[in-house]
């Protein structure tokens, strides 16, 4: 609203007055001010006060979204006003009007068409008092300072106010001007005490007052700043000029003698030095205005930052490798047992001259499932080796040049991304860890892997090229380490320049060991506890590792150990207790229901029912096959969501079974009259491998035979239509399961009679082991009599 002030004189009033209630702002007495009313209730209020007495009463809302304001939602002290004019426009009308004195509404009629209300006035009380004289002289001291700072005032109010009027006047009319909420202004004109007002009003204008002098010392500094930007544009270039009719550097110059410094410094090899002069020969010949001054700048701040003979000392001890390894990471045994021979390898190159120039060893190629410590072990190759490791994940990249680079004549040009993590490093002999190499893809704009070839083959890479370099950088002296969770999705031609080490899926009692060494004291540090505030009992972190995670690596049993510690952090934290202990029994409290309950073998001994074992990427598991006959005509269903290979064991296993009618002492047509229906129980998880055509070719047996499978023995093995137990894999988490299951007896291939050594003794001791090599044995090992 429009604000206009002038000065009148007050004229009281003992009766009932119309009330009309505004949604902001404050009317002040002895002001003038335009108000635009919409609601129906002001509208009528405004009208029928105009066509009577033309006096009103104007008291503010205490909250401004009230469409329908009662008694609580007005101001109990508003003004007295009359209106001067009105002009009414489509369903709102604007009114001028003058306030004349405070009022209190003692009474308001909520139940006309408009509000009514019985008020007392408030008139000003003009103390003999010295002090008002002088408060009366420092806020138009002060009111006159804050519109030299740009206060906005109505000029003829303002020298009205100069000219001198009487205090209440002078007070009310500048509050009326003061930029404060709508409360503060409430709160100004209900303070009926002169001198406490003139206090209040010169209280918040003298606050007002410096928000405007530090509005204006902000406006005078960035005027100062852009005057001096201006003044040091036009000496720069008056400078230029000098320095140009003296013979001194320009700053292009300076920037010039910089790259040759550099160049000289970096004891480039021949063939980069020949490339480096010709561009800075280039580089300085060249305007700055030319699109290509800013790509050759460019490109000569990255081949001269690049460590063409930077190296990290090469303290390769095999001992502290091995202290590191162990330290860093439990278990994976024979992981380290290559890392320690791959390190060897590099202590003997450098101990003999001769091989100083032959190819490192071949490329490392971690492969396993998430969580197991792939990425991790790379960096404690690092640490061990004093030098400097650089990761780059590779997973998603489709564009050939994320590999080798863009050409640099392209807008927003870069380096590959192996040259720009060697740079980002600053040695030429980093441990570089290509992360996700299975998951890069292939589209239009290239095949990634391929450019990988050179990078990675020991033999190409002294001199691998990237795009945007222009020039052979040697990258044999790095050592590259990559990962994968599979190996079908690499390429053949790739996979060919790798050396495969296959990280297994940890076992519960590795997982255990981990936790207790590694994860307790990380999730301690990142919840912020001590280890003598929090006590994780065996029981209870056995509990968890079991019961809360299915996995292969360890990150879920970190995750569930942090949802501990932060609730003894909470406990603590909260006063509550200063030491928190953890028991098997308050997992369900903390944690929630048991998500994962272990597969038990079954304790009775049923014809039809084999226990088989599995192989998972989250370790190993126990599967049932059953085995159902039923009157038919020779159909054989399998279900159970079975792979394409399962199935096909099913089927292997079916024909041999069909083949021994007679030493089974089965009728030759027997398979004619009846139907075959194999089940392999959870339904919705997919299975698929050869391991179990031992144990469908045993349930099969059974069923037709009538002799029950012992419920303590398990199996594996892939078997072929003349009966033969063939070798699998996965031996090592198949038997840990089998034994988590409560099984005693395992049957598996004589073949994987050499994978026991990898069984844990806690495991193998408590198991009776039975090698075969063809179904019969497996029958008479199997069912019972």
């Amino acid at each position: 609203m429009a604000i206009i002030l002038k000065n009148h004189a007050a004229s009281p009033s003992n009766r009932s007055y119309i009330v009309a209630a505004i949604r902001d702002g404050v009317i002040f007495p002895h002001s003038e001010v335009v108000l635009t009313f919409g609601r129906p209730r002001s509208v009528k209020a405004v009208e029928q006060s105009f066509q009577t007495s033309r006096e009103i009463v104007f008291v503010t809302q205490k909250r401004a979204q009230v469409a329908d304001p009662q008694q609580a939602d007005l101001y109990s002290v508003g003004v007295l006003a009359t209106i001067e004019r009105t002009l009414k426009t489509n369903q709102e009308i604007n009114a001028l009007v003058r306030g004349l004195t405070r009022v209190h509404l003692d009474q308001v009629d909520f139940s006309g068409s408009y509000l009514t209300a019985q008020v007392t006035e408030l008139p000003d009380t003009v103390p003999v008092d010295p002090r008002l004289e002088a408060m009366n002289r420092h806020l138009l001291n002060d009111f006159k300072r804050a519109v030299n700072l740009g206060k906005a005032v109505e000029f003829l109010n303002f020298m009205k106010l100069m000219s001198g009027v009487e205090a209440p006047e002078l007070v009310d009319q500048i509050a009326a001007t003061l930029d404060i909420p709508t409360k503060e202004k409430q709160q100004v004109l209900e303070t009926l005490d002169l001198l406490h007002r003139f206090e209040v009003v010169i209280n918040k204008l003298n606050h007002e007052i410096q928000i405007l002098e530090i509005e204006k010392n902000i406006t005078s500094k960035t005027q100062k700043k852009f005057d001096k930007s201006m003044r040091e544009s036009v000496l720069r270039e008056r400078l230029r000029t000098i320095q140009k009719e003296l013979g001194d550097e320009s700053d292009e110059e300076q920037e010039i003698d910089e790259f040759k410094k550099k160049a000289t410094k970096a004891k480039l090899p021949a063939e980069v030095k020949q490339k480096v002069d010709k561009e800075i020969n280039r580089f300085t010949k060249m305007s700055v205005h030319s699109p290509e001054y800013s790509y050759i700048r460019t490109w000569l701040e990255t081949v001269l930052d690049m460590p063409w003979n930077t190296r990290s000392r090469n303290n390769v001890s095999i001992k502290k490798a091995e202290q590191v390894l162990e330290a860093d990471h439990y278990g994976l045994t024979e992981v380290k047992e290559r890392i320690i021979e791959y390190l060897s390898v590099l202590t003997l190159k450098k101990q003999n001259p001769a091989l100083k120039d032959r190819a490192v060893p071949t490329i490392l190629c971690f492969v396993g499932p998430p969580g197991v410590g792939k990425t991790s072990i790379g960096r404690s190759i690092a640490r061990a080796l004093h030098r400097k490791f650089v990761k780059v994940s590779l997973g998603g990249i489709r564009d050939e040049a994320e590999i080798r680079g863009h050409r640099r004549t392209y807008v927003g040009a870069m380096p590959g991304r192996i040259i720009q993590g060697v740079r980002q490093v600053g040695t030429r002999n980093p441990v570089f860890m290509l992360d996700e190499i299975d998951k890069v893809g292939v589209d239009f704009r290239g095949d990634p892997s391929a450019a990988l070839l050179e990078a990675l083959d020991p033999e190409q890479n002294r001199d691998f090229s990237d795009h945007y370099l222009e020039v052979p950088f040697d990258l044999s002296e790095v050592i590259f380490i990559t990962t994968a969770n599979v190996l079908d999705t690499i390429p053949p031609a790739l996979k060919d320049r790798l050396e495969i080490i296959t990280f297994s899926g940890y076992t519960e009692i590795e997982k255990l060991q981990i936790a207790k060494k590694h994860l307790m004291t990380k999730t301690l540090q990142a919840n912020g506890l001590r280890r003598s505030q929090i006590t994780l009992k065996p029981e209870a972190l056995k509990g968890i590792a079991k019961n809360y995670t299915r996995e292969a690596g360890v990150r879920n049993l970190e995750r569930e150990i942090s949802k501990v510690m932060r609730k003894a952090a909470k406990r603590i934290a909260s006063g509550e207790t200063s030491k928190v202990t953890f028991g098997k029994k308050d997992l369900v409290k903390y944690l929630g229901p048991i998500k994962f309950s272990d597969t038990l073998a079954e304790k009775l001994s049923e014809p039809g029912l084999a226990t088989g074992l599995a192989w998972t990427q989250v370790g190993g598991d126990i599967i049932f096959v059953e085995v159902a006959i039923m009157p038919g005509i020779g159909k054989v269903i399998l279900t159970g969501k079975l792979g394409q290979v399962m199935q096909e064991s099913a089927k292997a296993a079916w024909s041999y079974v069909r083949s021994r009618w007679q030493t089974l002492g089965l009728p030759r047509d027997f398979y004619k009259r009846i139907d075959i229906h194999v089940h392999v129980p959870e339904g919705a998880v997919p299975k698929d491998g050869p391991s179990a055509g031992v144990t469908i070719a045993t349930a099969l047996i059974s069923a037709l035979t009538k002799k029950p499978v012992r419920s303590d023995l398990g199996m594996t093995g892939e078997i072929t239509l003349r009966g033969r137990v063939l070798e699998i894999g996965g031996v090592k988490e198949k038997v840990i399961a089998g034994h988590r299951a409560g099984l005693r007896r395992l049957i598996l291939p004589k073949s994987n009679k050499k994978d026991l050594i990898n069984i844990p003794a806690s495991v193998s001791r408590d198991i009776s082991f039975q090698f075969v090599d063809h179904m019969d044995q497996v029958l008479k090992l199997a069912l019972k009599a």
